[in-house]
C-alpha cells in the first residue's frame, strides 16, 4: 500500500486506528479453546467486529511464533481474511546484518505480503536498507518507544551534537529512505515529545503505540502529531481486543474501537 492509498483509507473512514492483534492464548475467552485454531478464531471475530473502524492491523509476531508452526498458520489465516484496503504491520522488530535483513524482508514482504514491518535501527543503515528495496512497502523504525526501559539508551545525549540518540536515529535514517517508505515508532506515553519529534520528521507517518491500556493521551498525541496527510497510525491492542473475556468479547471490542474512531474523527476535523 502506498502513501496516497493509506491517506485515502484514513479519509474514507475518518480514522487512523490501528488494532494490535496481540493474541495471547492465556487471555482469550475460554470458550474459544474448543476451536481447532483458537488464535485464528479470536482474530477472525475481532477483525469482523472492528474492520469498519480500523485502517490498520498489527499482529505482534511473538504471540504467533511462540506456537511454532501452528502459530505461523494462524497468522497466515489471519492475513488471508483481512480486507485488501487494510494496512498491515508485522510487529517483528527485526534488524540484522544486510544479507539476513534481505531474507527477513523477503519473508515478510513477499511470502506473507505484509505492507510494513517494524525494524530496530541499532545495527545501522545496512540492516535497514534491504527492507527499503520493495515497492509500496514500509519500514517502521523504532525511534522513541513507550516502554519503561526506553530511557536506558534512547535518551543518551551525543557529546558532539547534543542530540539524544532517538533524535539521531530519526535524522540519520531520513538519508536512507523517503516519507513514502519510512515511518517511526513514537510511544504515546511520550505525548509531550510528539511535537518535538514532528519537527524532526514533518512529513513522515508515526506509528503510535500506548493509547488505551498503557495510558497514552490520544488528544494530546493528535494535537502535536497530525500533519497534512494525518501522519499518524495510533495503535490500541489490549484496550480493544481484551475489552471482555466473555462470549461478548467481539461486541465489546467493537464498542471500544468505535469509541476511539469517533474521537479520531473529531480530532481529524480539528487538525487536518
Amino acid at each position: 500500500m502506498n502513501r496516497l492509498e493509506l491517506f485515502q483509507q484514513i479519509k474514507k473512514k475518518s480514522s487512523y486506528l490501528c488494532v494490535g492483534l496481540d493474541t495471547d492464548i492465556e487471555k482469550i475467552p475460554q470458550h474459544l479453546l474448543k476451536h481447532e485454531d483458537p488464535l485464528f478464531e479470536f482474530n477472525r471475530q475481532i477483525i469482523e467486529a472492528t474492520k469498519e473502524y480500523a485502517v490498520a492491523y498489527k499482529p505482534n509476531l511473538a504471540f504467533y511464533e511462540a506456537h511454532g508452526v501452528k502459530g505461523w498458520t494462524s497468522l497466515q489465516k489471519t492475513l488471508d481474511i483481512l480486507p485488501q484496503d487494510i494496512f498491515t504491520i508485522a510487529d517483528a522488530k527485526r534488524g540484522d546484518i544486510g544479507n539476513t535483513s534481505s531474507l527477513y524482508a523477503r519473508a515478510f514482504f513477499k511470502e506473507l505480503n505484509f505492507d510494513s514491518i517494524t525494524v530496530a535501527p541499532y545495527m545501522g543503515d545496512d540492516s535497514v536498507k534491504p527492507f527499503l528495496q520493495f515497492k509500496d512497502k514500509w519500514v517502521i523504525l523504532l525511534a522513541h518507544t513507550s516502554n519503561s526501559g526506553s530511557a536506558d539508551f534512547q535518551l543518551i545525549e551525543s557529546k558532539v551534537t547534543g542530540r539524544k540518540l532517538y533524535e539521531e536515529v530519526i535524522l540519520k535514517s531520513q538519508q536512507w529512505g523517503s516519507p513514502d517508505q519510512l515511518m517511526y515508532v513514537v510511544g504515546a506515553t511520550h505525548a509531550s515529545k510528539v511535537g518535538e519529534i514532528r519537527k524532526l520528521a514533518p512529513g513522515h507517518f508515526f506509528l503510535v503505540p500506548g493509547v488505551g491500556a498503557q495510558g497514552g493521551d490520544l488528544a494530546e498525541v493528535s494535537k502535536y502529531g497530525i500533519n497534512s496527510q494525518c501522519g499518524l497510525l495510533v495503535n490500541a491492542a489490549r484496550s480493544i481486543i481484551y475489552a471482555s473475556n466473555g462470549e461478548d468479547f467481539a461486541e465489546a471490542a467493537r464498542k471500544e474501537a468505535k469509541a476511539l474512531k469517533e474521537e479520531m474523527t473529531i480530532l481529524l476535523d480539528r487538525y487536518l
